[in-house]
């Protein structure tokens, strides 16, 4: 009896050494490859350099323009650039977008050139500049302009472009006033 159980635990001992050895050379147990840094690297650029690599890679979208980065360039990757992972192993990759996402321009005519600005910055336009024309509504938006050309609400521009506001400087204009000196 004491035979039979040396020998189960034998063979129990070369089974699990035999399963553990063909684990380790068919997991490449203790072969890495260190990841590469993609930043600002093109898109044509990194499917190379993962193929060199002996990984693949999945690129995910980017919803955020970065201008410090190439257009269509990486701007995240992870795992993140010097970690050890085995070959054939999937990088997540989001590339920057082409440019700013668009907004919608909201209306703000006849509104406060202080209300204004403030929903412009909301929808991430910034105000560049304020002129004044000769109307009757002191600080009051009359039109908008984008590049030196009106633009009207519901318009789509590129996310932190800068505009101008055309707001009443309060003062009667020539018509008015003439109407005024004949009564």
């Amino acid at each position: 009896m004491f035979i039979q159980v040396g020998l189960a635990i034998l063979a129990i001992v070369l089974i699990v050494f035999c399963v553990l050895q063909w684990l380790g050379s068919t997991t490449n147990h203790g072969e890495f490859v260190e990841v590469p840094d993609f930043s600002k690297m093109s898109v044509m650029d990194m499917r190379k350099a993962v193929e060199d690599a002996s990984l693949r890679y999945e690129v995910l979208d980017s919803a955020n323009f970065n201008p410090d980065y190439p257009r269509f360039s990486i701007i995240d990757q992870d795992p993140i650039a010097g970690s050890k992972v085995k070959e054939d192993r999937k990088i997540y990759f989001t590339v920057n977008p082409s440019g700013y996402k668009k907004v919608t321009l909201p209306n703000v005519v006849q509104v406060t050139q202080r209300n204004a600005a403030s929903m412009l910055r909301a929808v991430g336009l910034d105000v560049q500049r304020v002129t004044y024309i000769d109307q009757i509504g002191k600080d009051m938006v009359y039109y908008i302009k984008y590049k030196g050309k009106q633009v009207s609400p519901g318009e789509k521009l590129p996310k932190t472009s800068k505009v101008e506001l055309v707001c009443g400087n309060g003062r009667v204009g020539e018509r008015v006033q003439a109407n005024e000196d004949s009564e």
